[in-house]
């Protein structure tokens, strides 16, 4: 017989514990809302595998990633966010109660937290996992330094692969360039493609794919292998970036969460996704850079809107849709919608029967939406706790007062 799942309710829950689930879940937690991250193997992510990170504001000698995560996660515990390390095996995030399904819980929340990063496309390599962090890396803006004068390579030809190098020429000594396709032919645009060319510090390895990593603690040698000939081409070398693309973390929102072709989650500014309650922020989203501090920034906007989301549902149940009222939604940028304030104000002395609200629209649209607002200005009528006439236009007063008189209030 099946087990009985345990049902656990919060607030948000967050599902990701990189930098951007972690940071997310400190602003949330300090805005005093129950909060649960959801990690499925190490909380930190991905730059916990970087041994330095030189360039997250606050720390002129760098910080290793897994330090960095340390902090993040001790700041999030100390406002009370609760952790779980587990797999969200489904989610249905449609209603206005999230759910969220791991092997052991059913997971309830108000507002969910998309976070869950992307992971690099690996090469599949012999002894490629014992090396990820130990001269495997991802990343040259966070490790070029690191290897000033000394000898990389770099897998790839897209644009990440090609640029990424270039830049790994003002610090390595040398920088080499496997590259699978005939001489040439890379995947990149022609513009960087030329400048890389015509750059003396790099070199370039076509028909070449890498067989294999060697080496004691740390990186020593890959070897590749011509893949017309066979050959296997060792190379003593100090590390080994992978630029052959990333695979975003987003297979159980399929279907739900409007994504790129790609896989990567698709949000406005507000980190807010096509799911009203449904935020996402960090790599897992189509964004250009992916850094742990733009992680950091999208996830902080992301826990402020998740708290606001909570905010703006508590008042539209508890205020708005109970009982008989008239609710004005406009944009206070814009001076005819400001300036009908005032008649509103007259409204509202003539009918007296009515709660009044005004919704300024300007820094967040989730009232009017739930009230079914398209666009600004607006007067919505509610009786009996349902909305009966959605006004359009209503900066002159009669239609407001025309309706008004109609209700038996």
């Amino acid at each position: 017989m099946a087990r009985e799942k345990k049902v656990e309710k919060y607030d948000v829950v967050i599902i990701g514990g990189g930098p951007a689930g972690l940071t997310a879940g400190i602003y949330a937690g300090r805005a005093r809302l129950n909060t649960l991250v959801l990690e499925q193997s190490l909380v930190g992510g991905l730059a916990t595998n970087t041994a330095d990170i030189e360039n997250y504001p606050g720390f002129p000698d760098g910080i290793s990633g897994h330090d960095l995560a340390d902090l993040f996660y001790k700041q999030a515990k100390k406002f009370g966010v609760n952790f779980k390390l587990t797999n969200a095996k489904s989610v249905d995030l449609t209603g206005e109660t999230k759910v969220i399904e791991t092997f052991r819980s059913r997971i309830e929340a108000k507002s969910v937290i998309i976070a869950n990063g992307s992971k690099p496309r690996l090469t599949g390599a012999e002894n490629e996992n014992d090396y990820i962090g130990k001269g495997i890396t991802f990343c040259a803006t966070c490790d070029a330094a690191a290897n000033t004068d000394k000898e990389v390579l770099v897998v790839g030809s897209g644009d990440a692969a090609i640029e990424e190098g270039m830049f790994l020429t003002k610090f390595a000594s040398k920088v080499y360039v496997s590259i699978i396709h005939d001489e040439g032919i890379m995947d990149c645009n022609e513009v960087s493609k030329n400048a890389a060319l015509a750059n003396p510090k790099m070199e370039f390895l076509h028909n070449t794919m890498v067989e294999r990593f060697e080496g004691g603690e740390e990186l020593e040698k890959v070897i590749l292998k011509n893949t017309k000939t066979n050959e296997l081409i060792p190379m003593d070398l100090d590390s080994c970036f992978l630029f052959i693309g990333y695979i975003p973390n987003t297979d159980i929102y399929k279907g739900s969460v409007k994504m790129t072709d790609r896989g990567y989650v698709l949000t406005n500014a507000n980190m807010e996704t096509n799911i009203p309650g449904v935020f996402a922020c960090g790599d897992v989203r189509e964004t250009m850079l992916r850094q742990v501090a733009t992680a950091v920034g999208d996830a902080a906007m992301a826990g402020v809107m998740a708290e606001k989301y909570i905010a703006e549902g508590e008042i539209f149940e508890d205020q708005i849709m109970n009982g008989n009222g008239v609710v004005y939604c406009y944009d206070v940028t814009n001076e005819l919608q400001r300036d009908f304030l005032t008649k509103f104000t007259d409204i509202e002395n003539r009918y007296p029967n009515f709660k009044y609200h005004k919704v300024d629209t300007f820094k967040s649209q989730g009232l009017m939406h739930r009230l079914g607002v398209k666009s600004c200005p607006a007067a919505v009528i509610i009786q009996n706790g349902e909305v009966v006439e959605i006004v359009d236009e209503c900066c002159g007063a009669g239609k407001i007062e025309s309706r008004l008189d109609e209700c038996k209030c």
